[in-house]
């Protein structure tokens, strides 16, 4: 059994951001403290990591440093998960997911043809507004104009199809489903749900699933944590379903790498293309910051998410920036520019994707 040590850095202190009303949407503001979970501790405490790619296994605990949260990092492949720092955080019952929900309703919202990438909303203060920049810089009321639009009944629909409410790993010992809401929340209804995430419980391994359908042209796949080096040399892909959002994804990838380049995820950007989806608020005066992503080059891909809990600093920018560190980290080592070794699972993988 291996333990894993985290590395410690100088704490990043780093203001909130209170959301403002807009119209007939009333935006959540983050509440203040006493935050009940501390922002710095030691995420790697009980991991057990002997299945796990050591390479990135190190690049996410370094980038991690002393922060209180947890970084999955899964080949979008295949659904092999390569690393989990903090499994007992990531395997729990889930956190609201904030703007990461942007992406499931985005896509829900261009599957039901309620919007195409140049639709725009006007917004006091903003003009008129696309796609592309609601998921840049991470509009609320866009997407809860998108939502009442939508209706629940659809939103939801999508949501499961996507993998809200239910495991996204196979068979992986003390994973829980995380929770999607059987009606319109009490707090402000299907626009607060499609905002920011109310009375939804999201997981950063149903987070890791998604954002690894997007960076694979649809396919959503089980994830599986192999418990040792032998049991990874004989990993075999499993496919949950098929998306039919491939010709989707290139209408939301402008938004999700605008977010990087000029948006929310700015301290994500690296000399690579990566695509991601910031979210902050708070829970149960539990401050939240996520950050789901993927390279967009390479001969490698990888998903990185990033979930902080804690007090301020714990906010989507700084886990797009600690996300960033991971790809940095790596490509210093050359990793995305090495080729992935022939392997059962890879062999399989390549025939599940280009089989007519």
């Amino acid at each position: 059994m291996v333990r894993a040590v985290a590395t410690r850095r100088a704490p990043v202190r780093t203001a909130v951001a209170r959301v403002s009303r807009n119209g007939a949407f009333a935006g959540a503001v983050i509440a203040g403290g006493p935050w009940t979970e501390p922002t710095y501790a030691d995420s790697t405490f009980g991991d057990v990591v002997d299945g796990e790619d050591p390479v990135i296994r190190r690049a996410a605990v370094e980038a991690l440093g002393s922060y209180n949260g947890s970084v999955v990092v899964v080949d979008p492949t295949d659904g092999r998960i390569l690393t989990m720092v903090n499994q007992k955080l990531a395997l729990g019952s889930g956190f609201q997911p904030c703007s990461t929900i942007k992406v499931s309703v985005a896509l829900a919202g261009l599957s039901e043809k309620v919007i195409q990438p140049d639709n725009k909303f006007r917004l006091a203060g903003l003009g008129r507004i696309d796609l592309t920049y609601a998921l840049a810089h991470s509009n609320n009321y866009y997407f809860a104009t998108l939502g009442e639009k939508l209706g629940f009944e659809k939103v939801s629909y999508y949501a499961h199809l996507f993998g809200y409410g239910e495991k996204a790993g196979l068979n992986i010992q003390g994973e829980q489903p995380g929770r999607f809401p059987s009606a319109p929340p009490r707090n402000g209804g299907v626009g607060m749900l499609t905002s920011f995430g109310e009375e939804i419980s999201q997981t950063p391994l149903q987070l890791a699933a998604l954002m690894g359908a997007v960076a694979n042209g649809g396919t959503l796949y089980y994830l599986q944590y192999p418990h040792s080096q032998a049991e990874a040399a004989r990993f075999i892909p499993q496919v949950k379903r098929r998306l039919e959002i491939g010709a989707l994804i290139p209408l939301i990838k402008p938004g999700i790498r605008g977010a990087v380049e000029f948006g929310t995820a700015h301290r994500a950007r690296e000399d690579g293309p990566i695509a991601g989806k910031t979210g902050t608020c708070s829970e149960n005066r539990t401050h939240l910051g996520w950050f789901g992503s993927f390279n967009d080059v390479g001969n490698r891909k990888l998903v990185v998410v990033v979930l902080l809990t804690g007090g301020r600093p714990a906010i989507g920018p700084l886990a797009a920036g600690i996300a960033g560190d991971v790809y940095r980290i790596l490509g210093q080592q050359n990793y995305f520019a090495t080729s992935q070794p022939l392997t059962p699972a890879t062999l399989i993988s390549s025939q599940i994707c280009c089989s007519q």
